[in-house]
């Protein structure tokens, strides 16, 4: 018989010992999908942190602007694939096809961005978003003028670069900590939803 491993290397604190408002946030997220996502209960462990990470997540993915909530779930899984993180690969991909109707998306956009069923302005925005991933100190003019040609605007480029640092940041502690991905996400936007 195989154990399913831990979820982190560090501590997850026990549900009664949460703040009221980590509490609350966590209750939501569970009467949304159904289940907790992992990096709430592994960011529980430092609550000063974990409201610190979700009002800056909060800030850049549930904003209005000129990226849709897919185009910056495919930013998110672009780049975690090239930091290695499991845990943002599987959770964002499962978003990503979600919000994209799309079974091969998140895939695609993880292995090669380049060969994926996206538009040319996507591919564009992650050609970005991967430089500022890898090699942000050669970023340039002409990377903006890139995407400005794509009709993203100068906020819209503000987005792609913080979204990408933001989740750099995410992808490490991620690493660090192992945190594993649940294995809900694997099916979500694969196969339908079953009705709660």
């Amino acid at each position: 018989m195989t154990t399913t491993p831990p979820i982190s290397r560090y501590p997850v604190p026990d549900p009664q010992d949460w703040p009221a408002d980590i509490r609350a946030r966590i209750l939501d997220v569970q009467e949304k999908a159904g289940f907790v996502p992992n990096v709430f209960l592994t960011l529980a462990h430092r609550p000063d942190e974990f409201r610190a990470f979700f009002a800056y997540h909060d800030a850049l993915m549930l904003k209005e602007g000129g990226l849709s909530k897919g185009e910056r779930e495919m930013i998110v899984v672009a780049t975690s694939a090239v930091n290695g993180c499991l845990y943002c690969v599987v959770a964002h991909g499962a978003i990503l096809r979600i919000y994209e109707k799309n079974a091969l998306v998140a895939d695609q956009v993880a292995v090669n961005h380049r060969k994926a069923d996206i538009t040319p302005r996507q591919k564009a925005m992650l050609d970005f978003a991967l430089k500022v991933c890898v090699e942000a100190g050669r970023v340039d003019s002409s990377d903006f003028e890139a995407l400005l040609a794509h009709g993203f605007s100068d906020e819209d480029i503000w987005d792609i670069a913080a979204i990408t640092a933001f989740f750099g940041l995410s992808n490490r502690m991620a690493n660090v900590i192992s945190m594993r991905p649940n294995d809900e996400f694997y099916l979500m936007g694969r196969v339908p939803r079953e009705p709660r």
